[in-house]
């Protein structure tokens, strides 16, 4: 029988207030998807990777990476997309949560060589 493992303390997303540059593969996301849900589903599916990296609930997306989607029309999805997440806290009284992720736009001319970066601000 195995011993007991001692568990570890989870971080708390709420301590951490940062900012990482991610590269998403966008095609993956719409590849069979209908060409006019194609954007549609490109923002959804962002929303979805920030909610998930940065834990999350409230992600708000900013109108630069809406217009870099959306820049090719609906049917034309980049296939990858360079995207900086910032965890932030939420100073609105009547807040639910905590923190919030803001999502921005970061263009880029070649994504060969491009990993995870944690931006200091």
């Amino acid at each position: 029988m195995a011993p007991p493992t001692e568990k570890k303390a989870k971080k708390s997303t709420l301590s951490e207030v940062v900012t990482r540059e991610y590269t998403i593969h966008m095609h993956k996301h719409v590849f069979g998807q209908t060409f006019k849900k194609r954007a549609p589903t490109a923002i959804k599916a962002i929303r979805k990777f920030a909610e998930k990296t940065m834990g999350t609930k409230d992600v708000r997306v900013d109108p630069a990476l809406n217009k870099a989607i959306w820049a090719r029309g609906i049917k034309s999805v980049p296939h990858r997309i360079r995207v900086r997440l910032s965890r932030r806290r939420n100073d609105a009284e009547d807040a639910t949560e905590k923190l919030y992720t803001f999502v921005t736009y970061v263009p880029v001319t070649n994504f060969k060589g491009l990993q995870t970066q944690t931006v200091e601000e």
